[in-house]
């Protein structure tokens, strides 16, 4: 019998499950690259349903115990007295969330004696020491494809928001007044303005599709440069550079991995760089950005606005000055884990561990890390130090 250990946001503070809004969500069998949606057997529970807390445990408790295994599901993840710390010698398969991060230190790895399978529901590994990893011969995984779109679709309606001006003018409405031009004297159309993704991987192309049909003029910057006929699909400008692009937009959306050479990338410097009145949107690493300089950038109106979903440490203090900034849009990191990107990375979890108990292949775009070096995605996305 093995620990799986598996680490996920609380409940709905009203209760678990929620009264849901919709009786269903649409079928996705694949994806815009032709990659397959996650296919396991014996899905564990009905897709739409709050899988990605505590009680819906990704609906992984009938398969795992049906296979002698223990499962131990928790969100007291911080600290040296936390369940995930005590579970964690003990644990052959770790699972864990983007959106709420058990941090797999170096400190950790090395306690984690028994440990083989570190697994990502979700998309993003970066809570993980893969060079620790890679030396302890530990298998990073992570559901590749399964929230992309979910994470583009949250940037698109974070531009329209900044924009538009659409929370401070729907903090109005609601609080009874119509203030029509305090609304309007921030809010802009997003027609023929410059809009630039810094990394046109998954997300960052699906999030330029998604805005051609506005009419902006579309910006792009990225290590592999996209083909000529997608650039000209799209009217793409390329970039050698992040430097390049944000002189040249209105709008910058980060989408680049998170390692040591890119932690706070956007500083002081990199915004003074930028046209004043430039709006900022961030749905990859909150360790991208200087936590400070985005604060100051906003105060002297460097920066339009501030949308970002993503934080360090995840979850972030109460007095993060991130939520008290002015003209933020800032959320909690749930871009990526609407209830139908949950049906998916839960899906893909479950096929993962199947394949892993079952000892065959894990889907090589799956792959972070494997047989000590890393693999699949991991090796197009990833440095290891």
């Amino acid at each position: 019998m093995a620990k799986v250990l598996c680490v996920l946001y609380p409940d709905p503070q009203a209760g678990y499950p929620p009264h849901y809004a919709r009786d269903g969500i649409p079928t996705i069998s694949g994806y815009a690259n032709g990659q397959t949606a996650p296919a396991p057997n014996n899905l564990g529970f009905t897709p739409g349903e709050l899988v990605g807390s505590v009680s819906g445990e990704l609906g992984l408790r009938t398969y795992l115990e049906g296979l002698g295994h223990e499962l131990v599901v928790t969100s007291d993840k911080d600290g040296p007295d936390s369940e995930f710390e005590k579970h964690l010698p003990d644990a052959e398969v770790v699972i864990s969330q983007p959106f709420w991060p058990a941090y797999l230190t170096r400190e950790r790895i090395a306690k984690a004696k028994k440990l083989r399978l570190a697994l990502t529901a979700g998309i993003g590994s970066d809570h993980v020491d893969l060079d620790a990893a890679a030396r302890a011969k530990v298998t990073v995984a992570e559901v590749t494809g399964s929230n992309s779109i979910s994470v583009a679709e949250h940037v698109v309606m974070m531009v329209l928001s900044l924009v538009r001006n659409y929370l401070p003018s729907h903090e109005y409405a609601v609080k009874g007044g119509w203030n029509i031009a305090d609304c309007v004297s921030r809010s802009y159309d997003v027609e023929g303005m410059h809009f630039g993704t810094v990394a046109a991987g998954r997300i960052g192309i699906a999030v330029l599709r998604r805005l051609h049909p506005f009419g902006l003029h579309l910006h792009y910057t990225d290590p592999h440069r996209l083909s000529e006929k997608v650039e000209s699909e799209l009217g793409l400008t390329y970039h050698p550079d992040a430097v390049s692009l944000v002189k040249a937009v209105d709008i910058v959306n980060l989408q680049m991995p998170l390692y040591p050479s890119t932690e706070h990338f956007f500083d002081d410097k990199m915004f003074a760089h930028m046209k004043r009145g430039t709006y900022l949107v961030n749905t990859a690493r909150g360790k991208l950005v200087d936590r400070d300089a985005v604060v100051r950038a906003l105060e002297s109106g460097q920066l339009a606005g501030y949308a970002g979903d993503v934080w360090y440490p995840q979850p972030a203090p109460a007095d993060h000055p991130w939520r008290t900034m002015p003209f933020n849009g800032m959320t909690p990191h749930i871009s990526g884990t609407s209830l139908s990107a949950q049906a998916r990375y839960a899906a893909g979890t479950l096929e993962i561990l199947q394949s892993f108990y079952e000892g065959k292949p894990i889907r090589e775009e799956y792959l972070i890390v494997d047989a000590g070096a890393l693999a699949g995605t991991g090796a197009k996305s990833y440095k290891l130090t």
